[in-house]
């Protein structure tokens, strides 16, 4: 039996990481929170599933910048430094951060599946994303609703969970597909060497997505 894990990577140790790993028959195995990046490393070294599981971790953003509210509010949206007249100081125009790459193409050189997503486009994508500020508790409250009407995961509590884990059940789902529906998973871009894989199409909520979920579990979640 094949193992999904998706891991919402944070952008420091200061932040909590999520992962998720779920089954064929989509039940939830696992939800944690990872600090430290050896606290990352501990957790798959010791998966007794590992080569049995396919993993997705998402691209962290890269907060390292320069002061200035503007500028931590403009970064993720910083295409390519490609302005002679923005000098481009500590590296605040990098969008992304390179934490965990180098030991996820350690995992890859050892035969394991391991691929990447962008947390924001896939939400977009399996029409997960909310009119609500970014991780308020509003957007998560929303998320969470959404995977467990509409994706089918019925294991997930009433009361409020980490967006962490919500996050990193999404990359167990592409992990999943990717699998088991390759045709539906397309390579946005290549990320130190990985792919950062996302669904092909935005699924539309009124069928896309309940056709989605059905093939997902193998019935429509109507409660």
């Amino acid at each position: 039996m094949n193992y999904y894990v998706g891991l919402s990577l944070a952008s420091s140790s200061s932040m909590d990481s999520g992962v998720a790993v779920i089954d064929e028959d989509n039940k939830i195995i696992l939800l944690d929170k990872l600090y430290k990046m050896s606290d990352v490393i501990h957790f798959f070294e010791n998966f007794s599933s590992l080569k049995f599981s396919k993993i997705c971790a998402s691209v962290p953003f890269d907060r390292t910048m320069l002061d200035g509210k503007w500028r931590i509010l403009s970064k993720p949206y910083q295409l390519v430094a490609t302005n002679k007249n923005i000098p481009n100081r500590d590296n605040w125009t990098q969008r992304h951060s390179n934490r965990g790459s180098e030991y996820f193409r350690e995992l890859v050189q050892r035969g394991i599946t391991v691929d990447r997503f962008d947390i924001y486009m896939a939400r977009q994508n399996l029409h997960l994303n909310s009119c609500y500020k970014d991780r308020s508790p509003s957007d998560c409250k929303f998320l969470q609703q959404a995977l467990k009407y509409e994706w089918g995961f019925s294991d997930l509590p009433s009361n409020m969970m980490p967006m962490s884990h919500l996050e990193a059940i999404i990359g167990a789902i592409l992990a999943k597909e990717k699998e088991n529906n390759p045709d539906k998973i397309k390579v946005l871009y290549k990320f130190k060497g990985l792919d950062v894989i996302n669904i092909k199409d935005i699924l539309n909520i009124s069928t896309d997505v309940y056709e989605f979920e059905r093939e997902l579990t193998g019935k429509v979640c109507l409660d």
